[in-house]
């Protein structure tokens, strides 16, 4: 089953400086029948005006992946880690049993556009810690590349759950199959552009819940940038 959730139908916060689009209950935005997906908590699309950002906030006992599409976000923490990430690049912070960190649009001309997702860890109260893999788009071309797993490895980032992240970049005839075990749920996150899954046409910001699916087929993309969750089912 494919339960596709539309981009229009996301939660909103405007704030001026910020636009974002909350796939689930995120803030001020509260519907129960989207409070997450197994341990995928949030998906949150925003768009940062120049030169502006969050401020130094905490966190504990989360998962928290950035993933930049446009621009360059600035990132520190009170763990002492500071970067820019850009395209190509993917940030995975642990809080565990706490950390501060702030993020800012590094640029003072251009909006940065950039994935914050959650995803609740399997143990609480462990150290914190600070990831960041660069992935070209060569890797990602017509396929899934993995980039989050609980092994981690070279170019994968090591998350403390159950759950595993793949990238890919989809245009004209390029496809592919993802074979998804029958005790599996995926999520399905368009980053941009539009593409197919089994026969279900998917835009920019449009999502998707799949439960007893075994075959997943990636076609017809038209400067497609999809995002693919395979966790475990909720408890």
């Amino acid at each position: 089953m494919i339960e596709q959730r539309l981009s229009a139908q996301r939660g909103r916060g405007d704030h001026g400086w910020l636009h974002s689009r909350h796939t689930f209950s995120f803030a001020n935005y509260w519907d129960p029948e989207q409070a997450g997906f197994s341990d995928l908590l949030v998906i949150n699309d925003d768009r940062v005006a120049p030169s502006r950002g969050f401020g130094a906030h905490p966190h504990r006992n989360m998962e928290i992946i950035s993933y930049v599409l446009e621009g360059a976000l600035e990132h520190k923490d009170s763990m002492g880690t500071g970067s820019v990430i850009r395209p190509g690049d993917v940030q995975l912070m642990s809080a565990g049993s706490g950390v501060t960190h702030s993020e800012f649009n590094h640029s003072g001309a251009d909006e940065v556009h950039f994935l914050q997702i959650w995803v609740v860890p399997a143990e609480k109260e462990t150290p914190p810690a600070y990831q960041q893999v660069t992935v070209a788009d060569a890797e990602k071309r017509g396929a899934l590349r993995l980039i989050v797993s609980p092994e981690g490895g070279a170019g994968v980032l090591r998350i403390r759950q159950d759950m595993r992240i793949w990238s890919g970049l989809f245009d004209d005839a390029e496809q592919q199959m993802f074979s998804l075990a029958a005790d599996r749920w995926a999520w399905i996150h368009l980053a941009r552009g539009a593409i197919t899954v089994n026969g279900i046409r998917f835009n920019a910001g449009d999502g998707a819940r799949i439960r007893n699916e075994s075959t997943l087929t990636f076609s017809d993309g038209e400067q497609a940038e999809v995002l693919l969750f395979d966790m475990r089912p909720e408890a």
